[in-house]
């Protein structure tokens, strides 16, 4: 930002990780075809879809379990991949049986991350008006860490996981302390992120700048109809693509 501008909403914007800067729903997609190769060989590959579907939406809650505090990483990642065999047809996932699903399941998720082609413009854009940027996310820091880092967006600071305050988004502890660590005031921050209610709104919540990343043909299916102008006219602003962010922030 120019000496004088003063059209700009924000000092500082914090990202989101997962679907808003690294395509990880591409990676889940890849994860769950082997998975489903190796230990679910009756579902058709027409149906692969729903796995993704199913693990995304989390229906056992497990996962939103993790990012309360109440259980650990791989007990949630267990519990989920046991539900999605059974939802499926397939053998019980146990704690004995767990780790060689899960060697595949991580493994071919981990080699599978890439950052989505606006991301690293999008934050060097920001840099160069001036603007302080960061990540909060409700995976533990040390894991998005090197997520980024494979992705080729290293350099990026994570501020907040969900092992730093012991709890996530949409506590709005989490993005108050974000920008604390930003150095930037809660009101002159934006957090962007691809879900509308757990990253956009409540960050709005918190007293930040909410934006919603609604990129073209990535929404959840399970996920009810979301009206964009109804997101813009309760205060947040709403974005097909990082490349829209300056603009949007009056950069």
């Amino acid at each position: 930002m120019t000496a004088g501008t003063t059209t700009a909403l924000v000092d500082g914007v914090l990202f989101d990780v997962d679907d808003t800067l690294v395509d990880t729903r591409g990676a889940f997609a890849k994860a769950l075809t082997a998975v489903a190769v190796e230990h679910l060989p009756h579902v058709p590959a027409d149906r692969y879809g729903e796995l993704l579907d199913h693990w995304r939406s989390d229906p056992g809650g497990y996962y939103r379990r993790y990012t309360r505090g109440e259980t650990d990483v791989m007990t949630q990642r267990r519990l989920r991949a046991d539900l999605l065999h059974r939802t499926f047809g397939g053998e019980p996932v146990t704690e004995d049986s767990f780790a060689d699903w899960d060697a595949l399941f991580w493994g071919t998720f981990e080699r599978s991350w890439h950052a989505f082609d606006d991301a690293l413009r999008a934050i060097e854009a920001l840099r160069s008006a001036g603007v302080a940027v960061g990540v909060v996310t409700n995976a533990a820091v040390a894991l998005q860490e090197r997520k980024l880092r494979t992705a080729g967006l290293d350099g990026l600071p994570v501020l907040v996981g969900v092992d730093t305050l012991g709890f996530g988004k949409p506590s709005p502890e989490v993005f108050v302390e974000g920008a604390r660590l930003l150095g930037t005031a809660p009101a002159r921050t934006a957090y962007v992120g691809d879900e509308p209610e757990v990253d956009a709104r409540a960050a709005r919540d918190a007293g930040l700048v909410g934006v919603w990343l609604d990129r073209p043909g990535t929404r959840r299916i399970h996920e009810r109809p979301v009206d964009a102008d109804a997101m813009r006219a309760d205060g947040v602003r709403v974005v097909a693509g990082l490349d829209e962010m300056p603009a949007a922030l009056g950069l």
